[in-house]
């Protein structure tokens, strides 16, 4: 063997070596840092987890529309003359007959005092013809006077009788245009502002130019009007027909009314009307209920929403709402196995009732445990640490 090959065979060795001894020290560290990864791996996430609520609800189907008053009356004179006074404030509530308007009476007055004057007349004509008829009756009897006499004063008596009936007729005329002088309140409700002033000329009368002094709409109780399709009005139909509690031409039908500021259905009603006609330009029917209005928050013209019922009572299951989660088109909720593992179920889901539960229709099971709180840190297929949401403290007696 020659120097240079023995050199060449040193380092060909002390170069193996060194090989192996970092080979060596790189499976040392990479078993180091797998210990550490494994020590350090985080427990499963804590989330909480509830069964269904299970309650007796009802479908209800929501509706856009306005409130109008029971009455509507348009203050109109039924005489003519000048207007003396005006005995109201604008857009106060009134009271069936209360004053309102009050028209010069001078003239009237004058009309009904000639019209008394013209009834005495009468009267005094047929007080006269008829004793002058009783002495012809006597009178005819002993051959006194002829027949064509005694026909006479029959017709003269007959004459006076109806002229006195006349007479009385246009008395009663008289004091009724001396009642028309006052305008006094129809209805119960809340009158508008005044359309004419004192002094002013009104015409009066039953034709169609007369002069429009006000408006007044009753208040309490109120109307509810809205509209809906075809689709729905065959709905109700048939099931009022089953004998199901759901809005149908039969009164006593309870609805409920949230007015566009409030939250909640808060307002109790009923129907009372629905139209026997379907609207042939729009496809739809029009329903009415009637509402209490003992403070006349509701006015006439107001929009509201109004809640039918539209269906009859059923046993439901009911989670938070935000414990719905939304894929594309479809609701979902995460449920807790007996494995603790997580699974996703989709779920065909209801209305939200009072307290922001969400009935779900289809594809929950009454002992499903529904994450109802930490949805973040939880995902299909992951393994959780499920626990029972904590009890509200009970309130305080004092």
């Amino acid at each position: 063997m020659t120097a240079r090959s023995g050199i060449s065979s040193f380092f060909l060795m002390r170069g193996a070596g060194l090989a192996a001894a970092l080979a060596l020290a790189t499976l040392l560290v990479g078993c180091g840092d797998s210990a550490q990864q494994k020590a350090a791996a985080p427990p499963p996430p804590t989330v909480t987890v509830a069964k269904p609520t299970q309650r007796t609800v009802s479908d209800y189907d929501e509706y856009v529309g306005r409130f109008a008053a029971l009455d509507s009356v348009e203050v109109r004179a039924r005489v003519s003359g000048y207007l003396d006074s005006v005995d109201f404030k604008d857009g106060q509530m009134v009271k069936q007959g209360d004053l309102l308007f009050t028209i010069d009476k001078r003239p009237f007055q004058t009309a009904l005092d000639q019209s008394r004057a013209n009834r005495q007349l009468a009267q005094s004509n047929l007080t006269f013809t008829e004793s002058d008829l009783k002495r012809a009756q006597q009178l005819v009897t002993e051959k006194t006077i002829t027949e064509q006499v005694f026909e006479q004063r029959s017709q003269a008596f007959r004459n006076a009788q109806a002229s006195f009936a006349a007479a009385s007729a246009a008395v009663r005329q008289a004091e009724l245009d001396m009642q028309f002088t006052e305008l006094r309140a129809p209805i119960d409700g809340r009158i508008g502002d005044r359309r004419v002033s004192p002094g002013n000329l009104v015409t009066g009368g039953t034709s169609g130019n007369t002069t429009l002094l006000a408006t007044i709409v009753s208040q309490d109780p109120i109307h509810f009007e809205f509209t809906f399709d075809e689709a729905s009005y065959l709905r109700y139909e048939r099931m009022a027909k089953e004998g199901a509690d759901v809005a149908s031409r039969g009164p006593g039908v309870n609805v409920s009314l949230k007015l566009i500021d409030e939250k909640d259905f808060t307002h109790e009603g009923r129907m009372d009307f629905v139209d026997n006609a379907i609207d042939r330009s729009t496809g739809t029917i029009r329903g009415r209920a009637l509402f209490k209005n003992p403070n006349s928050v509701f006015t006439p013209g107001m929009f509201a929403r109004v809640r039918v019922p539209a269906s009859p009572p059923y046993q439901a299951l009911l989670v938070p709402d935000t414990a719905l989660g939304t894929e594309q088109a479809k609701r979902y909720l995460l449920v807790v196995g007996a494995d603790d593992m997580v699974t996703m179920k989709y779920v065909t889901v209801g209305q939200v009732v009072d307290g922001g539960l969400r009935v779900i229709k289809e594809g929950l099971a009454a002992d499903d445990r529904v994450i109802v709180d930490g949805l973040m840190r939880a995902r299909a297929g992951i393994k959780v640490t499920p626990q029972e949401p904590a009890a509200k403290p009970e309130p305080q007696k004092k």
